[in-house]
């Protein structure tokens, strides 16, 4: 397991990963720690060209090798899932519930979301309220809203 530090428009960000795949990203820079130190590694280079694509607007999906084994069943079918929500776009919670099968388990969608080891590669940041009003995000509303408006067009990317 390996780190790196990519400074994006939304401020830096820390990025795990390894052999078996991205691990986490994280909002912010996060000191190295003793199963992740700093260094090279080919999924981090990945995830660092996919990210800065990803921010200049020239990509719309990730195609990295992903590493969600620390969740339960259901957090991983929810992080999973949100994959499939398209570029550009938003879904409620409760469609994302729906989606999974479990139309009764949008607060359980929620939890799971919010404990989303990879946002922005699994975009949990287009997963709205009922009413589309802006809710929770681990890099804050003002980051969340940032992404939603860089993927709709609205550049250069502002917090």
């Amino acid at each position: 397991m390996r780190s790196c530090v990519l400074q994006t428009p939304i401020g830096p960000l820390t990025l795990e990963g390894g052999d078996g795949g991205l691990r986490t990203v994280w909002f912010g820079e996060r000191a190295a720690t003793v199963a992740a130190p700093r260094g090279e590694h080919p999924v981090l280079a990945a995830a660092t060209t996919q990210l800065v694509e990803y921010f200049a607007g020239d990509r719309r999906a990730f195609e990295l090798p992903l590493d969600v084994s620390d969740g339960t069943e259901f957090q991983r079918a929810a992080w999973l899932a949100l994959a499939e929500i398209p570029y550009g776009t938003t879904t409620t919670y409760g469609e994302q519930a729906r989606r999974l099968g479990r139309p009764d388990a949008v607060r359980a969608v929620g939890a799971a979301n919010g404990r989303n080891p990879l946002p922005i590669v699994l975009p949990c940041h287009r997963v709205v309220g009922s009413t589309g009003a802006l809710t929770g995000f681990g890099g804050g509303l003002p980051v969340k809203r940032a992404l939603l408006d860089l993927e709709q067009g609205v550049l250069p990317l502002a917090l």
